[in-house]
C-alpha cells in the first residue's frame, strides 16, 4: 500500500502542476517582453526541471514497480497506470520539449508556439488528470 500511496502522492503533485502551467504558467508566457523573454524562458526551464523531473521519475518508478506485480493493484490500476505515465512521457518527449527548444531558437512567430504550447500541454493535463483518478479510485475504501 504505501508504493501506491506514494505513486498517488506524485501523481497528484503532477496533477496540481501541470492544472497550475495549464491555466497560469503557460499562457503567462505570451506577456513576456521580446527583450527579456530569452532569460525567462532558460529559467523556466531550469527552474521547472528541478522541480518536475524527480517526481515523474518516483511516478514512473512507481508505475513500473506497480505493474511489475510488486503492488497489490491488480491489472485494471498498473497496466493502465503504465500506460497513462508513458503516455506523458511520450507527449513531453515528442511535443512539449521540442516547442520549447522553437521557443528558445526564437526562429518563428512566439504567440503561435506559446499556443502550441498550451495545446500539447491540454494532453499531458488530460492524461495525469486520468491517471490521478485512477490511483485515487485505487486507494478509496471499498463499500
Amino acid at each position: 500500500m504505501s508504493l501506491l500511496l506514494s505513486n498517488l502522492t506524485a501523481a497528484l503533485l503532477m496533477t496540481g502542476l501541470v492544472w497550475f502551467v495549464q491555466v497560469v504558467h503557460y499562457p503567462l508566457f505570451a506577456r513576456v517582453g521580446a527583450g527579456e523573454f530569452a532569460a525567462y524562458h532558460a529559467a523556466h526551464e531550469r527552474l521547472t526541471t528541478f522541480v518536475v523531473l524527480p517526481v515523474m521519475l518516483v511516478e514512473m518508478g512507481g508505475a513500473l514497480a506497480i505493474a511489475g506485480g510488486i503492488g497489490s493493484t491488480g491489472p485494471l490500476v498498473a497496466y493502465p497506470g503504465l500506460a497513462l505515465v508513458a503516455a506523458i512521457w511520450l507527449v513531453t518527449f515528442t511535443v512539449q520539449v521540442p516547442t520549447h527548444r522553437r521557443l528558445k531558437a526564437q526562429g518563428a512567430d512566439r504567440a503561435a508556439l506559446v499556443r502550441s504550447l498550451v495545446r500539447g500541454n491540454w494532453i499531458r493535463t488530460g492524461l495525469w488528470s486520468a491517471r490521478a483518478v485512477l490511483l485515487l479510485a485505487a486507494v478509496a475504501p471499498r463499500r
